[in-house]
């Protein structure tokens, strides 16, 4: 049976372990901030890891599983003791992702008049950024002479090179004036929050009357797609996302269209 934690024992000392452990093995700033909140509340709470678990059975999926992994990480890492409690979920059935048609692509660029919005959704469609990529963008990561993009502080501090494409190119040309540091930058010099570039996609959408709901991740999808219906080998297209797993990739295929309308042809 898991140990039960009474409140205010070692409190401090606990959390200041956790938050080194999750600095020690590289975990993101959010990952950290979420764990430690969890295990903050776990230890206020002076309840077992299965009672804590209960108390998020009204919650989302997603909600439980971030739960039991802060718990299973400060368990195992900072107490060093087993943790016995199982997933209590079993991991949700994933959704094919939203894309959107070239046609619908070319009609968010032409309704997006600001030049470092359009630089946004190209880094997002043209090379296939996640959102926290577009932010951290740097401009000596392009090479304009080679023609690539080379991430250097891609998820999971992986690096990878993708192509440059020739449209990102000719924005990136227009917009470029320094040349050094952040691509993207607020008036205050400051790094594009998530909200700000969320809210452009947003808006572009609903000037171009996409009723799709689509977000900074729908045109990430929307790239991977798009080189998939051309013939690009889904190897190579793992490679430009960053996935480590091919079964992430081949999430594509579902979505793929143009192998869905040849078997239209069959009829």
């Amino acid at each position: 049976m898991q140990t039960k934690y009474k409140k205010n024992t070692h409190n401090y000392e606990l959390v200041g372990k956790l938050i080194e452990e999750l600095k020690l093995r590289k975990y993101s700033y959010r990952t950290g901030e979420k764990y430690r909140n969890i295990v903050i509340k776990f230890l206020k709470s002076g309840k077992t890891p299965r009672d804590f678990l209960l108390s998020y059975s009204n919650k989302s999926r997603s909600t439980m599983r971030g739960v039991y992994f802060a718990l299973k990480f400060f368990y195992e890492n900072v107490l060093n003791e087993r943790f016995n409690e199982k997933m209590p979920l079993a991991k949700s059935k994933q959704k094919l992702p939203v894309v959107l048609s070239r046609s619908e692509i070319q009609r968010l660029f032409e309704v997006t008049t600001n030049l470092k919005h359009k630089i946004v959704l190209a880094l997002s469609y043209y090379a296939g950024l996640r959102l926290s990529e577009v932010r951290t963008l740097r401009w000596q990561d392009i090479d304009f002479e080679r023609e690539v993009i080379h991430l250097k502080t891609a998820k999971g501090e992986k690096e990878r090179v993708i192509f440059l494409h020739k449209n990102l190119e000719k924005l990136l040309d227009m917009y470029g004036i320094r040349r050094s540091g952040l691509i993207l930058t607020s008036e205050r010099g400051r790094k594009y929050n998530e909200r700000t570039i969320q809210q452009i996609v947003k808006n572009a959408a609903r000037k171009a009357g996409i009723r799709k709901k689509v977000t900074p991740h729908t045109l990430r999808h929307s790239f991977a797609t798009h080189l998939l219906e051309a013939g690009a080998d889904i190897r190579y297209i793992q490679q430009l996302l960053g996935h480590k797993s091919l079964r992430t990739t081949q999430i594509y295929t579902h979505v793929a269209n143009e192998d869905i309308k040849n078997l239209a042809n069959l009829l």
